[in-house]
């Protein structure tokens, strides 16, 4: 069974991010750099002068068992450094071609 993994962070932990992927053997993804959001934890990105910075994206589709071991890497990660640097989502993947 397929997956889809989301993972929205600050463009800050561009590193840790990556990190995540690959400690987790993920090599296939999509990542889109320059998205703004605003969240409870951690508050807005927008990438103007009042609310600076912004994050980036990813998407992984991975077999399940993949997707659990990314998602407790970004579990770790997130008590690291701080929650309002990275958080992860997990999707049913219901059809690829």
């Amino acid at each position: 069974m397929f997956k889809m993994v989301f993972i929205v962070y600050n463009e800050a932990v561009e590193l840790e991010a990556m990190e995540a992927l690959s400690s987790c053997g993920a090599s296939n993804y999509t990542k889109i750099t320059g998205v703004f959001g605003k969240g409870d934890s951690s508050g807005a990105h927008l990438g103007n002068d009042i609310w600076p910075g912004m994050n980036n994206s990813i998407y992984v589709a991975c077999e399940e068992k993949q997707a659990k071991e990314i998602l407790d890497y970004v579990r770790k990660l997130r008590k690291k450094i701080g929650a309002e640097g990275i958080k992860a989502f997990l999707m049913p993947l219901e059809d690829m071609t």
